[in-house]
């Protein structure tokens, strides 16, 4: 796709007068990093507060006095019971339990939900809401009108304070209608790089003045998504189409965690989501595989599609995200290893270039998550 028939963020501009590298990701042209370069991004954002554009992503909300109820039939996760101005992570299964998306979803109170999905995923995961729920709610996708700012870090709190005190109080997955410079946004603390942090839903008119004024604050950068990768990968989060997809079921993708408790075999809501039937089977009988955290006991990165061999030579699974984390001071990878060698500790080996890596599965995250609960 040449840069012309790329989408643009209503941040687009500013990313160009920064000095930042664009790349196609998603079908938009964006930010991979600034003049301050990925592993400066990467610990600015450890050290003090980073800004991230991410309206690429999905913003779609729901209304209805079914909407809770309809949505729940889409995911393995409790949204009737979702209290008013709380998120939780979810995802939409198919009829195999394989993960079609992963995305947010927060009760705004009024029967209505607000929902932020995946960039590469939006318009598939729009025509699936409205394809299975569509005569249950009102369904109304705000990819044009919002964009989705991300301002994450230690120092975060501090600078979003300035400009709208209230959000000092507000807890990990806490979900907000709050007034910034006017105009009226939705915040929720959370984000995707381990550090606590916001993201910011605002009107895209007011998108660039929005991010100008946290930039002119002294303890925020602008970072790019070189820097948002590895921040990910050392909190051990998942990214959709590397980490996980439609082949992969919640239990093989380690997020048994997110499936609520009243939605699992032996809850209040059992099931009722395509794929229950299968997930519930590989919880009560286990997995053949599963994704784990993998340390390289070399300084070699080892990268998304490397093969994972045991001593023997056999191929036991592969490398599903990897890379450099400046936090930790080495490399580390994420991947899918079959379950007799998914222990911590195990000593498995990655073919990077003919060459065998030897790598120790790991716990996750890499680097502790700082996330502020209060």
């Amino acid at each position: 796709m040449s840069t012309e028939q790329l989408l643009k963020t209503p941040l687009h501009a500013l990313h160009i007068e920064l000095g930042a590298r664009m790349v196609p990701f998603a079908g938009y042209d964006m930010p991979v990093q600034y003049p301050l370069g990925v592993m400066k991004e990467h610990q600015h954002t450890r050290d003090q507060a980073g800004l991230f554009d991410v309206s690429h992503m999905g913003q779609i909300r729901l209304t209805g006095a079914n909407a809770a109820k309809a949505l729940e039939t889409l995911v393995p996760v409790d949204i009737i019971d979702l209290p008013v101005g709380m998120q939780r992570y979810a995802m939409f299964t198919n009829e195999t339990g394989g993960i079609l998306d992963d995305l947010m979803v927060a009760n705004l109170g009024n029967d209505e939900l607000f929902l932020v999905v995946n960039a590469a995923c939006k318009d598939q995961d729009l025509a699936h809401l409205r394809k299975h729920i569509g005569d249950q709610c009102t369904i109304e996708p705000l990819f044009e009108e919002r964009a989705l700012l991300a301002l994450q870090g230690p120092a975060a709190v501090t600078v979003l304070a300035r400009l709208a005190p209230e959000v000092s109080k507000m807890t990990f997955m806490q979900f907000a209608r709050v007034k910034l410079l006017g105009v009226d946004c939705f915040v929720s603390r959370s984000g995707y790089t381990g550090e606590d942090g916001f993201e910011i839903s605002v009107p895209a008119a007011h998108a660039e003045a929005l991010a100008r004024a946290l930039l002119a604050e002294p303890e925020v950068a602008a970072i790019g998504l070189g820097a948002r990768d590895s921040l990910r990968l050392e909190a051990g989060l998942c990214l959709y189409g590397h980490d996980m997809n439609t082949d992969t079921t919640p239990i093989e993708a380690s997020l048994l965690w997110a499936m609520s408790k009243p939605r699992r075999a032996d809850g209040a809501r059992p099931g009722g989501f395509p794929g229950a039937e299968t997930v519930f089977a590989q919880q009560q009988a286990g997995v053949s595989r599963k994704r784990v955290g993998l340390l390289p006991q070399e300084r070699t990165p080892v990268r998304e599609g490397a093969e994972i061999v045991n001593d023997a030579g056999d191929i036991i699974g592969a490398v599903c995200s990897g890379g450099f984390g400046p936090t930790l001071g080495g490399p580390l990878a994420m991947g899918y290893l079959d379950s007799a060698y998914i222990a911590i500790d195990t000593p498995v080996w990655a073919i990077v270039r003919g060459k065998k890596v030897p790598l120790l599965v790991s716990k996750m995250p890499f680097v502790p998550q700082r996330y502020y609960r209060g």
